[in-house]
């Protein structure tokens, strides 16, 4: 499911959250949504079911589901300049949709009627840590493992922290309390940022890392800004003179991948962070929304300011970064940012799509 299709669903899951009832967590069906021709898994497809000794998997139930399927794995070469090649596996966007009795009846029937579109990542979540974990992968993820701010989300991803080498940035998911039921800012993020920042095994506003000397660098973008603090730290990462990997959560603005996602979305928006303010402007054709309720508008959410604009373009001019890793889209997309660096754009773990990155 792409970014397009993932918020149609999104919107109608949260707008309907007061009807009775939910989907199954196993249920991928997308009867309706655009943009999912294709993406049918067959159990046929799952390793160990075919040809495997012993007792076969079994084909006489009646009702249709969209089974799991092998992970869908994309691999990409980094020349970075490691002291010594290593391999990461790189996720984003996994949505785990977990609540329970510790949670309001709001939140439960949320998580239920979101797992009937991203059900599958704590799966995938699972067979991506066990590919890396046998094949000595580092682990990367970039944003939204967890769907909403639920005790059981933040247990879950804890969990899944300590079962594998993680590096990790934050997605705008990360904070979510309802799913679009607010202005999403820094003091919405502070609501739960402590019980958040307590799941994962890195700071989540910056944070740096180095392996095999390569330098991987988080930064936190998940409300398409970026701060003046956040520059001042980058370039003291820079002055380390190691080749630079960053990681954020929502793609910065390259040209063609603008172009494509205004394709997708009818011109309403682009989703990435620091696109040009002539491109911002022209967002939301033809939508209104209540007086006090301007925050909606995306050209008001993904408007570049001073600080981002000036990040990204000091970035351009850095010849150590040698790449960025995001996520945000559920999709893959690879462009070059800047004459050293190409971004590369993961799709949805909900989906089974991962990356597997090799440094060298």
């Amino acid at each position: 499911m792409d970014r397009r299709s993932f918020i149609k669903v999104s919107g109608a899951a949260a707008a309907g959250f007061a009807v009775a009832g939910c989907g199954s967590r196993g249920s991928r069906s997308q009867s309706g949504a655009e943009g999912q021709s294709g993406n049918s898994r067959s159990l046929s497809g799952v390793e160990g079911q075919s040809g495997a000794e012993g007792p076969a998997a079994r084909s006489d139930v009646a009702r249709e589901v969209d089974a799991y399927g092998p992970l869908n794995i994309k691999e990409i070469t980094i020349e970075a300049g490691a002291s010594k090649p290593f391999d990461v596996m790189h996720l984003s966007d996994t949505h785990i949709t977990l609540a329970d009795d510790r949670n309001d009846e709001r939140k439960m029937l949320l998580a239920c009627r979101r797992s009937r579109y991203m059900g599958y990542g704590e799966h995938y979540l699972d067979e991506a840590i066990r590919y890396a974990n046998e094949r000595g992968m580092y682990m990367m993820h970039t944003g939204d493992m967890i769907d909403f701010v639920s005790e059981a989300n933040l247990d879950v991803t804890a969990k899944h922290m300590i079962m594998a080498d993680w590096f990790v940035a934050a997605g705008n998911h990360e904070y979510s309390k309802y799913v679009g039921e607010a202005k999403e800012d820094e003091a919405y993020k502070n609501d739960s940022r402590e019980a958040v920042q307590g799941a994962f095994p890195n700071d989540l506003t910056f944070a740096s890392r180095v392996i095999n000397g390569v330098n991987f660098v988080a930064v936190d973008d998940v409300y398409y800004n970026f701060t003046r603090n956040q520059l001042e730290l980058m370039k003291k990462e820079m002055e380390k003179g190691l080749p630079v990997i960053m990681l954020c959560h929502v793609p910065l603005y390259t040209p063609e991948f603008c172009k494509v996602e205004l394709e997708a979305n009818d011109g309403n928006c682009a989703y990435l962070t620091g696109a040009p303010l002539e491109i911002t402007e022209t967002f939301d054709k033809g939508k209104t929304y209540p007086a006090g309720e301007e925050w909606r508008y995306r050209k008001v959410q993904q408007r570049a300011d001073e600080p981002t604009l000036e990040f990204c373009a000091w970035l351009k001019e850095q010849k150590l970064l040698k790449g960025i890793l995001c996520g945000h889209m559920h999709r893959f997309f690879e462009e070059r940012f800047s004459p050293t660096a190409i971004q590369y754009t993961v799709g949805a773990t909900y989906n089974g799509d991962v990356q597997v990155v090799h440094f060298k």
